[in-house]
């Protein structure tokens, strides 16, 4: 299953990607018979239990005949999560990007946050700040909490998970290194692009077994693999929620692997222009351009 939110006439709507077309869940679980326990994107996607409703049209799609449907290139996409409540960041979470930052892996998760403000959808626009002259793209998996809870079991941990998306930690090094923690230089506006669509976990498989890539301007900058992740899905979830509660549609943000621009020689930094591409094996491509606010 696969599901993502646009901007369209009717307002912001949940749909099913479906060959070339967005088929509206809401209009079709309705022409199904099917009730949903909430009609806007974020109530369904924070309902208990909604999980199974949308499985059951999800389904139902391969007798797809008529309903409402958009034009990828008609809509505006939305973060699939268009409102966290928390959306939490790994550092240094991939082996080799740890070894290119000169640095041995953590032994315990090094955590940070984001704010909402950050949130940008596919095909929308990283907007340089006027602070920084030193933007930098990670390429990053993210998972989207599905069940909340406190002291999550590792071994129950990914039944917490409602799915993945692919992400882009946009970070302003000048800043996230000058001010001596990292929250401001990673959290200006539209420094975290998401999407295009959520991939529920059967669609997934093993999340520690994906290719991951970005390229800019055509260029392949970072190209790695989720195995290299120093600290797994499952372990993250569990050690987040023992003093943290988890909350339906919570981010996590599972680290960047290496060739990011901070630790090239020379070093690269995204300009006016630019544009990102991100693809994660089994999830889904973002793409996102970079320009003056």
């Amino acid at each position: 299953m696969r599901f993502g939110v646009v901007r369209t006439p009717r307002g912001d709507r949940l749909v099913f990607p479906w060959g070339s077309k967005l088929v509206d869940v809401l209009d079709f679980a309705t022409a199904q018979g099917i009730s949903l326990p909430a009609t806007s994107p974020m109530e369904v996607l924070k309902t208990e239990g909604t999980v199974p409703f949308l499985r059951r049209v999800w389904d139902l799609l391969e007798d797809f005949e008529e309903g409402t449907t958009y034009e990828e290139g008609g809509v505006k996409f939305l973060p699939p999560v268009p409102w966290p409540e928390k959306i939490i960041c790994l550092g240094r979470n991939y082996i080799d990007h740890c070894r290119e930052h000169g640095k041995p892996p953590p032994k315990k998760p090094i955590i940070f946050a984001k704010f909402r403000n950050t949130l940008l959808g596919h095909g929308g626009k990283i907007l340089l700040p006027r602070s920084s002259n030193m933007v930098d793209y990670e390429a990053e998996m993210v998972v989207i909490v599905g069940k909340g809870g406190k002291g999550i079991p590792r071994e129950e941990a990914m039944k917490h998970v409602l799915g993945f998306t692919v992400g882009n930690d946009v970070s302003a090094r000048d800043c996230q290194f000058g001010d001596g923690q990292w929250v401001r230089g990673k959290s200006f506006d539209t420094f975290l692009p998401l999407g295009p669509f959520v991939a529920s976990p059967d669609e997934v498989g093993n999340p520690h077994s994906l290719g991951i890539s970005l390229t800019l301007n055509g260029q392949k900058m970072q190209d790695s693999s989720t195995s290299m992740m120093v600290f797994p899905v499952d372990f993250l979830i569990s050690y987040i929620s023992t003093d943290i509660t988890l909350s339906p549609g919570d981010l996590i943000c599972t680290g960047t692997p290496a060739g990011v621009g901070y630790f090239r020689n020379p070093q690269v930094f995204l300009k006016d222009g630019d544009r990102l591409k991100i693809e994660i094996e089994k999830i889904g491509t973002l793409e996102n351009s970079v320009g003056l606010p």
